[in-house]
């Protein structure tokens, strides 16, 4: 029988929040994502993997993807550990800073898209 990883309920709690205050680029992208609208992809938003809450996450395409607000610009080292750690998993990580999910959401759509296909492809 499959258990499910353990995910401490801290994490769990605070990954709550998040979907409850999203950031604005955050509930855009959400939008377009939630209900397998995305070609038939279902994505989780703030979802826990290991330690981290990843904005979405895609299992079957095994892609998560993240949105970077402004802070990102000052914290370049742990998101690149992060990222390093979730690739480890066998995870694509994606990443879009606030002002492309703003101003180009459908390229963004589209660039998730074409990166599902490319995992259906390969597997």
């Amino acid at each position: 029988m499959d258990k499910k990883p353990f995910t401490d309920p801290k994490i769990l709690k605070h990954a709550r929040e998040m979907r409850r205050e999203p950031t604005e680029p955050e509930r855009r992208l959400w939008q377009k994502l939630r209900r397998k609208q995305l070609d038939g992809y279902k994505f989780r938003r703030q979802h826990p993997i290991g330690r981290f809450i990843v904005d979405f996450y895609c299992h079957e395409a095994k892609l998560v993807v993240e949105v970077d607000g402004d802070s990102h610009a000052f914290q370049e080292a742990y998101d690149a550990a992060r990222t390093a750690w979730l690739e480890a998993q066998g995870l694509r990580v994606l990443r879009f800073d606030n002002q492309t999910v703003m101003k180009n959401l459908d390229g963004a759509l589209e660039l998730i898209l074409a990166i599902c296909w490319e995992y259906e492809e390969s597997d």
